[in-house]
């Protein structure tokens, strides 16, 4: 059941109460940059049937240690756009993508590109660590081989050479600069969030420019993990940006159009 709004003050008292308090929160102390495991993760037997969704399968990975060592393909090529090297099973490092975090982000084409997570015919994904400062993404590669995910190779590229890059560079621009962000949303942003007096209900209603200080969540604005499910579509004129809470069942999306190569915010749903 969905309510509609139909004054602002109620819904800077829904954002208020739902959406800034636990976004910013669960973003600000989880922005960090540790892939290692602690020593104390032991290796338990991936659950059956885990490798039937990447899902299931990359969070098995990211949280053992002892899966990795028989899912990477040893000697993994390592390349960074000027050379390559062969990474001996010996030198291997324990990667935890981002499981320290407590969230992860995603980027899709559109609404309808979400539903590649449930598709369980995708027989390659990149997980990608996304380095905002640097522009650069380490892009690592896993491929269904006799039904089983492997991880095949890693590569780092730079930001004009991923398929979202354009997107990228603005992204860092929107989560850093709160003018640039005023600057960059359409006329009037949609919005949908939980209605607090129902469990069970959602609000909706626009947000305008001039109230967006309001409701502007904290994006995290160094480090970003994406993954890409299957081989990726040339970047178009539309982006949705999800950030999911791995433990809290938190969600955040943001629906970005792109206009004379100019992107804006048109959709927040919390």
């Amino acid at each position: 059941m969905r309510h509609y709004l139909t004054t602002l003050p109620l819904l800077l008292l829904l954002f208020t109460a739902c959406g800034s308090q636990g976004n910013k929160g669960s973003v600000q102390e989880a922005e960090t940059d540790t892939d290692t495991l602690p020593d104390e993760v032991a290796g338990q037997p991936m659950p059956e049937g885990a490798d039937e969704l990447f899902d299931d399968f990359i969070f098995n990975f990211a949280d053992n240690r002892m899966l990795q060592m028989e899912r990477v393909i040893f000697p993994l090529p390592v390349s960074d756009g000027r050379q390559q090297r062969l990474l001996q099973k010996d030198d291997w490092q324990t990667e935890a993508f981002f499981m320290h975090q407590g969230y992860y982000t995603l980027l899709f084409d559109s609404e309808r590109h979400m539903e590649a997570v449930k598709d369980t015919t995708i027989n390659h994904a990149v997980v990608e660590k996304i380095l905002l400062r640097n522009q650069t993404v380490r892009q690592y590669v896993f491929d269904r081989r006799q039904g089983m995910w492997m991880l095949t190779a890693i590569r780092t590229i730079p930001f004009d050479e991923a398929h979202h890059g354009t997107f990228l560079n603005f992204y860092h621009k929107f989560a850093t600069d709160k003018d640039f962000q005023r600057r960059h949303l359409d006329d009037t942003v949609y919005f949908v969030g939980p209605d607090p007096d129902d469990d069970f209900s959602q609000m909706e209603g626009t947000i305008s420019p001039d109230s967006w200080e309001a409701f502007a969540p904290e994006l995290p604005s160094e480090l970003l993990y994406n993954i890409v499910y299957g081989t990726p579509s040339k970047e178009g004129n539309t982006m949705v940006f999800v950030l999911r809470g791995i433990a809290n069942g938190q969600e955040l999306q943001m629906n970005f159009r792109r206009v004379k190569n100019d992107w804006r915010l048109t959709k927040l749903t919390t």
